[in-house]
């Protein structure tokens, strides 16, 4: 008989909490990069300009925000992706080949990404622009505003989604069958690394997007405009801020997918087979 552990179903929404708030500055440097209508500053010097004007704590402008987004986007994709998972890999019929992660990644993200976008626009406004502008702008145009840019940010869920948890899976798999490592916090470390550099080249172009339908103040007139308006600037326009955004994404896909793993050793339930 041999006992492994399952992770709960909130585990998800735990973990991705717990990297948000170590990589929380980097998301901000992220945004301001990309709200950017020419380019004018790097990573650095908007991380110093953003210091020089408003201190070291206005790094964690909008953390609230950014947590109520984890437990929100994150939790439903995990929950969704882990839960499906384990119910058809209980059946005793292995591992679920790749495409059917891919496709049940790329399902829980799309409905994660919808039901996170309000406390994601909530998120890149409190970071670019601060919390009293955030406050004013949802009393000012409504609570519907706060579905702007749903299709961009579902459809960008289920992009990072399939590139995290999919890829996640499946470069654990591979590197357990190797036989060379076991399942340690190197092999996790490792595999998230992999489905890290896997989400943000998936998803940086839709991120772009997103990032600027959701800041906008009325100059998009939908996402087909917001689309041809950044093309306009050059197709490296898809991928501005792209460092800061794997700087970001990648440890933030560590970090996460190490706390699940640690959360599901210790307190995740216990299947003896």
């Amino acid at each position: 008989m041999t006992e492994k552990r399952m992770s709960r179903w909130y585990f998800g929404g735990i973990a991705s909490c717990g990297a948000a708030c170590c990589t929380h500055p980097l998301d901000l440097v992220k945004v301001h990069l990309q709200t950017q209508q020419e380019v004018k500053m790097r990573m650095v010097g908007m991380a110093m300009h953003v210091v020089k004007n408003d201190g070291v704590l206005a790094l964690y402008n909008g953390l609230s925000a950014s947590l109520c987004r984890q437990m929100s986007y994150s939790l439903t994709r995990f929950a969704i992706y882990e839960t499906v998972r384990d119910m058809m890999g209980s059946g005793g019929q292995g591992p679920m080949p790749f495409y059917q992660k891919v496709l049940l990644g790329a399902f829980g993200g799309f409905t994660g990404g919808f039901i996170g976008t309000p406390a994601d626009m909530v998120n890149v406004r409190c970071v670019s622009r601060g919390l009293c502008y955030c406050r004013v702008s949802i009393n000012t145009q409504g609570t519907r505003k706060l579905f702007s840019g749903a299709t961009m940010a579902s459809s960008r869920g289920a992009l990072v989604t399939v590139g995290q948890l999919a890829c996640y899976d499946q470069a654990k798999q591979l590197v357990l069958g190797t036989g060379l490592m076991g399942d340690n916090i190197l092999t996790h470390f490792l595999s998230s690394f992999i489905a890290g550099g896997c989400a943000t080249f998936l998803c940086q172009p839709l991120d772009v997007i997103k990032t600027r339908l959701m800041n906008s103040k009325g100059e998009y007139r939908g996402v087909i405009h917001c689309l041809t308006e950044t093309a306009r600037l050059g197709p490296l326009a898809f991928y501005k801020g792209l460092v800061p955004a794997g700087i970001r994404l990648i440890p933030h896909t560590i970090l996460t997918f190490v706390f699940l793993e640690q959360l599901k050793k210790y307190f995740g339930i216990r299947v003896v087979s």
